[in-house]
């Protein structure tokens, strides 16, 4: 967006018509422009595409109100579906953007696509069995969406659906990530027999069709949270060893549907397991490790939900001065990240704080906290109830 002003500045509009069009302070948008902060608020994409009829999807925006309605080329009419393709670009696109502002306000716009561009085509004869596969990986995308959201109910009917349309689409990898999606749910829903048999089950799908490492340590991993979230210790040791091995062990395969599985992922999920574990020593590295990762690839929320768990562990270690350091950074997280599990577990994290509240750094970071909240809570209220997490807002 900083691009984007400087090119209109640089055709002659003033910054002061940019920045009333886009409802920001000139202040700002010389920050956009010089590159020192980002747009993230979701209200200045649209009243900038508003001022400047700029199409709404250019942004990353669904269409305008002002835009017309669109008219498909003739090989794209209700008896010829769209092509595949547009369904893995638009995929492409949410996967981004929900990488870096959290799922929050996506979930309407994954839904939207779901409704207006691939419902139609799942009875069309002229459809393939990969619209299915195209279904099922938006159902699924949705379901993280609403995860995100906080609304893990709808999150588990979506999951749900998107199982059976993986199975009609023939696609055997895409059911197996749609099983490992489940599995994720039931743990945080705090049922871990449930989490394993989700794992083992999407284990039993991968088996059955073409070798893809990244998806068997996805779920190999899933089976050892759960199992270290049961207790179960050495199954839960064997379960990441084996993650590991797949990771590491051969290239990948490519496969257009599956969200990617990779070493820094694979470094925060074994932090938790081992935290789970009591390996508290191994467990901070792979956090430390897993922050490292995300800050290469500039994933804020994996970013943050990483700082979280070094935190978590450093409180567990007696480390106190170390786990302030670590939770002032957690503070700068962009409150607009539209990401109530990054709100639920940073509320999680000052309970965990609140124990050691009277040592003077922990009880001075507690009064931050709760300002910073109070800010964030007013940013997302449209997304987050009141008493979310149980911290006054």
């Amino acid at each position: 967006m900083g691009t984007v002003f400087r090119l209109l500045n640089n055709r002659g509009v003033s910054t002061r018509q940019i920045a009333g069009d886009a409802g920001i302070t000139q202040g700002r948008l010389y920050d956009y422009m010089n590159g020192k902060s980002r747009v993230e608020k979701l209200t200045v994409f649209e009243q900038f595409a508003d001022a400047f009829h700029i199409p709404g999807h250019l942004l990353g925006l669904a269409r305008r109100a002002w835009e017309p309605a669109p008219t498909a080329p003739e090989h794209q009419r209700a008896d010829h579906p769209p092509p595949d393709g547009d369904d893995l670009a638009a995929m492409d696109h949410f996967r981004s953007a929900d990488r870096q502002t959290g799922g929050g306000r996506l979930y309407g716009a994954v839904v939207r696509h779901l409704s207006d561009r691939v419902a139609l085509r799942l009875v069309s004869t002229d459809s393939g069995p990969q619209v299915f596969a195209a279904a099922a990986a938006l159902t699924e995308m949705a379901g993280w969406m609403a995860h995100d959201s906080g609304q893990d109910t709808r999150a588990g009917r979506h999951f749900a659906r998107a199982l059976p349309l993986a199975r009609t689409s023939g696609d055997l990898p895409l059911a197996a990530h749609v099983a490992a999606s489940s599995s994720h749910l039931a743990l945080q829903s705090g049922d871990p027999a449930a989490a394993v048999q989700w794992a083992r089950t999407g284990l039993d799908l991968a088996a059955q069709g073409p070798r893809i490492p990244a998806l068997t340590a996805r779920l190999h991993t899933m089976q050892a949270r759960a199992l270290a979230a049961a207790s179960q210790h050495t199954p839960a040791a064997r379960a990441l060893e084996a993650a590991r091995r797949d990771l590491e062990g051969a290239p990948d395969a490519a496969h257009p549907w599956l969200s990617p599985f990779d070493a820094a992922a694979l470094a925060s999920e074994s932090a938790l397991i081992l935290r789970d574990l009591e390996r508290l020593d191994e467990a901070l590295t792979q956090a430390e490790q897993a922050v490292a990762l995300r800050a290469q690839a500039g994933r804020a929320r994996s970013l943050a939900l990483s700082q979280i768990t070094v935190v978590d562990i450093q409180v567990r270690r007696g480390e106190l001065d170390a786990a302030v350091h670590t939770a002032h950074v957690l503070l700068t997280t962009s409150p607009t990240m539209a990401s109530v599990r990054v709100v639920q577990q940073l509320d999680e994290l000052r309970r965990l704080l609140e124990h050691h509240k009277r040592y003077p750094p922990v009880r001075e970071y507690l009064v931050r906290f709760d300002e910073a909240r109070r800010a964030r809570m007013l940013l997302l209220a449209d997304l987050i109830a009141p008493q979310s997490g149980g911290i006054p807002a």
